[in-house]
C-alpha cells in the first residue's frame, strides 16, 4: 500500500493537482466554467478534486457514501473564502433527492464509477439532477489495464505491484489474497472492485442506452495523475492499439465528456 492511500490530506492535495493541471484544462474545451455553474462530485471523498473549482467560486456539490470523507473535506475548507459555496453531503447518490440540490451544470467522476454498484440504474438515476445539455466529466480505469483491480491497495507490496492478476478466476485471486495475508476488509474491498468492474466498451453501451451523447473520448497509455505518483509523463493510446477489446489491456485511463440530451 503507497503512503498516499493512509495519509488523507497528501491525498486531498495531490487531488486538486491533478484536476488544476490536467482535468479543469481538459472540461474546458467542451464546457466554459465560470463562477455561475453548479457542479457536482459523486464519489468526491475529501473533495480535493474540486479545489480549482472552489478557488473560482462555483457552486459545488460533493457527495460520498464515507462520513469520515466528507468530514475531513469540511475541515480541509473550513477557512477556504468561498466556503458558503461548497456543500459536501454524505449520503449514497440513490438516496439524495432532487429538491435537496440546485440542478447540475456538471458533473465530476474521477477514479468513481468503477466503485458504484448497478452503473446502468446509476445513469439513468442521475437524469433526474441534471439540466438539458449539462455535461459530464468521468476519468476511469478499464478494468482489464495492469491494475485495473486496485491492487495497488495491498498491504503485500509484492501484490501491489503484480499486473493483472485480478483477472484471474476469482477463487484463485482470493486463494492469492488470503496467501498473502491481506485482510478481510481488504478483500471485501477489492471484491466489490471485481463486481463493478467496468470496461470500455461496456460504459460506452451505458451511456448510449441512457441517451447521453458522447462529446469526446480520450485513452491513455500513461494517466496523466501518474506524474505525481510515480513521476512518468502523460503518453496518449496510440491509435494502432485502439482496438476494442485489446485497448482494456493497455488503457490505464479514459477521459470522457458526456452531454446529456434530456
Amino acid at each position: 500500500m503507497q503512503e498516499r492511500h493512509t495519509d488523507r490530506k497528501r491525498y486531498f492535495e495531490e487531488q486538486g493537482t491533478v484536476t488544476s493541471k490536467y482535468v479543469f484544462p481538459y472540461i474546458k474545451q467542451f464546457q466554459e466554467i465560470s463562477s455561475n455553474l453548479v457542479i457536482a462530485e459523486i464519489g468526491c471523498g475529501e473533495a480535493g478534486n474540486m479545489a480549482p473549482f472552489v478557488d473560482l467560486g462555483c457552486t459545488v456539490y460533493g457527495i460520498d457514501l464515507a462520513a469520515n470523507k466528507i468530514a475531513n473535506g469540511e475541515s480541509y475548507y473550513q477557512s477556504h473564502p468561498n466556503r458558503e459555496k461548497l456543500h459536501l453531503i454524505a449520503r449514497d447518490i440513490y438516496l439524495l433527492k432532487p429538491e435537496e440540490v440546485q440542478p447540475f451544470d456538471l458533473v465530476y467522476m474521477r477514479d468513481t464509477i468503477e466503485h458504484i454498484p448497478d452503473q446502468e440504474r446509476f445513469f439513468a438515476h442521475l437524469k433526474q439532477f441534471l439540466k438539458p445539455g449539462s455535461k459530464l466529466f468521468f476519468g476511469f480505469p478499464s478494468w482489464r489495464m495492469p491494475f485495473g483491480g486496485h491492487q495497488q491497495v495491498c498491504r503485500s507490496k509484492f501484490l501491489s505491484l503484480l499486473p493483472y492478476f485480478h483477472l484471474l478466476p476469482n477463487p484463485l485471486y482470493t486463494g492469492i489474497l488470503r496467501l498473502f495475508g491481506e485482510s478481510k476488509e481488504t478483500i471485501q474491498c477489492l471484491q466489490e472492485i471485481r463486481d463493478t468492474r467496468i470496461s470500455i466498451g461496456r460504459f460506452r453501451k451505458m451511456v448510449t442506452a441512457n441517451n447521453y451523447t458522447i462529446v469526446n473520448e480520450t485513452l491513455f497509455l500513461i494517466n496523466p495523475n501518474y506524474e505525481i505518483k510515480f513521476k512518468l509523463k502523460l503518453r496518449k493510446l496510440p491509435r494502432w492499439m485502439n482496438i476494442p477489446f485489446f485497448r482494456d489491456f493497455f488503457t490505464t485511463t479514459c477521459y470522457y465528456i458526456l452531454e446529456n440530451k434530456e
